[in-house]
């Protein structure tokens, strides 16, 4: 039977449960033992994929095309456990099974009500998961203890280890230990009011992981031990980590939480510790032999979770080419013909990354001309690849008011439109090109030269296509479709051949990107920065 570990969180909200839980699950691993992770969120929506990223951050997808919570990009980053949508839950999601079933009658007749039909569809979603070929499930709930829409999540645990016995569950609860400047001491306070509002729901932690900017005294511990019911030893110190969040699992470890978890579960099967990887992956990323300067060109910069993947996976082709990377974060409704040359002046590298809608196109691309022109390394993902073929189509090729369906419709020159069996749909919600796909590439292209193959897979989160009618004359004026859907109806990457590094592909490479595995694509998208920016120091 797998054991089960459930991570909440209390006082406030954006604590890191999302990285304890891939922090642990790495730990966990790391002993030998096979994990699996999976959350709840307590939101209505059936997924985030119809969410704002200035609501939600980004939408992170996975290899089955399900639009999932970011945190299930920490999941991956820090683990290698198979992620599916059975990972994600909503309460949308749970509550639409609920209704389907009551419709098809399969309540004979009962009224149905969140205990016992809500909370056993939630107990069965952590069942799910918990397979044959599994040692330990990690559910993070979603949300804060003390909130109304996250109680049916909080009922279904506490009942899952009445259905599997105590002995294989532990109750893992994240807290804020906050400073007062003002008074000059920490305080333990809410953290003994948010374990006392789980214990009021029926459920003890085993473990508190208290964030703090600041030591805890040992009398602090003790005194969070004594008021909340754990041992002193349980109750672990998670300070803020100011470098890098890749420090959280050696903390983490440091204050023993593997071995403590180990031995509450009885975990017989798991080794010795073994983190050299781990330890190697950070020595690189403190030790950069480079620097360069990248600008990421987006419509969301404000917030910073709405690029989470992106940033990360700079980071990682970073680490791979031992370079420290500065980016310049590039509002694109700010830029215009005017403002490009000081905005982007000084830049190693350009990426554009994806998004949707009007706003900021116009300032996407302004930079990539700049890039084209000015012979800076430029990378382009989703809407970054179709805004690349409109600044081509506009710029090289003279085709006046060449754009996309989706933001003029009426364009002479859809360069880019929607796929023909796109039109037809009336709901937004996960009707996109979602998911692993494959893709060619062509011989000596940069981007086979980058992954070492020819057939790649890559996932995808779009609506609209080049558009090929337009292949045979771009390719002419030195555009070249480098990557093409096996069956050569789609195309999935653009190069400039001519240019020192121009590239950008429909899909989403960032998703598979890893702090001991970089994606190839930022890999060889980090060197190119490098070699410009050696370049001009010689």
């Amino acid at each position: 039977m797998a054991k089960h570990i459930f991570v909440t969180g209390g006082v406030v909200s954006s604590l890191g449960k999302g990285l304890t839980s891939a922090s642990v699950g790495l730990l966990l691993e790391k002993r030998g033992l096979r994990v699996r992770i999976q959350k709840f969120d307590p939101y209505i929506n059936v997924d985030p994929g119809t969410m704002s990223p200035y609501q939600h951050g980004e939408v992170y997808v996975l290899d089955d095309g399900a639009e999932t919570d970011l945190d299930l990009g920490h999941y991956e980053r820090f683990t290698t456990a198979p992620l599916n949508r059975d990972c994600n839950f909503t309460t949308g999601r749970i509550y639409l099974k609920v209704i389907q079933k009551e419709r098809k009658g399969e309540y004979l007749g009962h009224t149905v009500q969140v205990i016992p039909h809500v909370t056993d569809e939630i107990k069965e979603a952590i069942r799910l998961v918990a397979t044959d070929e599994v040692d330990i499930v990690i559910t993070e709930i979603g949300g804060t203890v003390g909130d109304i829409e996250g109680l049916p999540f909080l009922e279904a645990i506490r009942q899952f280890a009445l259905d599997v016995g105590k002995q294989n569950c532990l109750y893992m609860h994240l807290t804020l230990i906050p400073y007062l400047k003002a008074a000059g001491e920490a305080k333990t306070k809410p953290t003994q009011h948010s374990v006392g509002q789980l214990r009021q729901i029926g459920i003890q932690p085993d473990i508190l992981i208290c964030r703090t900017e600041r030591e805890m005294t040992p009398g602090m511990k003790e005194k969070i031990a004594l008021f909340c019911n754990v041992q002193t030893d349980a109750v672990i110190e998670e300070r803020d980590k100011e470098f890098s969040i890749y420090e959280v699992p050696l903390s983490l470890n440091e204050n023993k939480l593997d071995e403590l978890i180990v031995q509450k579960l009885g975990l017989s099967k798991a080794r010795p510790l073994d983190l050299s990887e781990w330890h190697e992956m950070l020595h690189r990323l403190r030790n950069p032999r480079h620097e360069v300067s990248i600008g990421v060109v987006g419509k969301y910069i404000q917030y910073k979770d709405a690029y989470k993947s992106i940033y990360e996976a700079l980071d990682h082709a970073g680490i791979a080419n031992s370079t420290r990377i500065l980016v310049r974060k590039i509002e694109a409704e700010e830029l215009d013909n005017n403002s490009t040359d000081s905005a982007l002046a000084g830049l190693d590298g350009i990426l554009v990354p994806g998004g949707f809608g009007y706003r900021g196109i116009s300032g996407k691309v302004e930079a990539i001309r700049y890039a084209r022109e000015k012979e800076i390394p430029f990378f382009g993902i989703c809407l970054g690849l179709q805004c690349a073929v409109i600044e081509f189509a506009r710029n090289v090729a003279k085709l006046e008011r060449a754009h996309s369906t989706e933001i003029d419709p009426d364009s002479p020159h859809p360069v880019v439109c929607l796929l023909d069996a796109q039109h037809a749909i009336t709901n937004l919600g996960g009707t996109m090109r979602l998911g692993n796909y494959p893709c060619a590439l062509k011989n000596n292209s940069r981007a086979a030269g980058a992954y070492g193959k020819e057939l790649i897979q890559e996932r995808h989160r779009h609506r609209y296509e080049f558009n090929n009618q337009y292949r045979e004359s771009f390719q002419k004026l030195g555009m070249v479709f480098t990557g093409l859907s096996p069956d050569s109806k789609l195309v999935e990457v653009v190069e400039i051949p001519s240019h020192p590094w121009f590239l950008a592909v429909q899909f989403h490479p960032e998703f598979k990107s890893k702090p001991t595995a970089s994606h190839p694509l930022f890999n060889a998208f980090v060197a190119a920065a490098i070699k410009k920016s050696t370049s001009q120091g010689a």
